[in-house]
């Protein structure tokens, strides 16, 4: 695997490139190759995700020097779900570099949203690693930091399911109810279709890999189609 293209898109040259080659590495490629001495990106995985929380929370708590616990708790989970962290994965090109199984090469879903987050997070753990906070503070800030404008200008930090509800009843004076429509995929892997109604008209639908998950991008469905953001 040549990584040296990768090191100059994001400006990074390591000193163990082994560490790069783990974070691209799914636990799913080491155990179609079992006798290849690789090892999967779950442990860089876990210090990424501790260190992007951290620079995340020191940004947003300088940047917004008024903003309560509550707004600020908001804003850093709008930055860093997995949707954010995907797309970002995305245009740095990680897909591209990705080690799987022959299974998990072929989905292209939501499955593989949660792979491209789960490798920007392993990333991060192993540029701090390998080249310290500071460096690491300084990818975190050009790949995300920018977009935290847009999150708090589109309030699309907000929880979609409590946003809804507060503007239903505000506008229609009805509380909404959720309804999961569909589940498939074994109990390890499944996943839901939920509708939320205000009354016995559908307002959105959303699927997710846990009724929760869906719930909410039923809501963000229905905030969409009624033009209530």
């Amino acid at each position: 695997m040549d990584l040296t293209t990768f090191e100059k898109k994001i400006g990074v040259t390591f000193k163990n490139q082994g560490f790069l080659r783990t974070a691209f590495t799914h636990r799913s490629y080491v155990n179609e190759h079992k006798h290849s001495k690789v090892e999967h990106n779950e442990r860089l995985e876990f210090l990424g995700d501790a260190i992007l929380e951290f620079a995340v929370t020191e940004f947003l708590f300088e940047k917004y020097p008024k903003g309560t616990e509550g707004d600020l708790t908001s804003y850093r989970a709008a930055l860093v779900n997995t949707v954010m962290l995907s797309d970002i994965a995305g245009k740095l090109g990680i897909n591209d570099h990705l080690l799987l199984s022959k299974g998990e090469a072929k989905d292209t879903g939501r499955a593989r949203q949660a792979i491209l987050a789960n490798a920007l997070e392993a990333l991060i753990g192993a540029i701090f690693l390998d080249q310290g906070y500071a460096i690491v503070r300084d990818f975190i800030a050009d790949n995300l930091f920018h977009l935290s404008d847009k999150v708090v200008s589109d309030e699309t930090w907000r929880d979609s399911k409590s946003y809804f509800q507060e503007l239903a009843q505000e506008k229609t004076g009805k509380t909404p109810a959720y309804e999961t429509l569909k589940e498939v995929g074994p109990d390890h892997d499944k996943s839901f279709t939920v509708g939320v109604y205000l009354g016995s008209d559908l307002a959105g639908k959303g699927e997710g890999r846990s009724k929760q998950e869906a719930e909410q991008a039923a809501a963000e469905d229905a905030l969409t189609a009624k033009n209530w953001r």
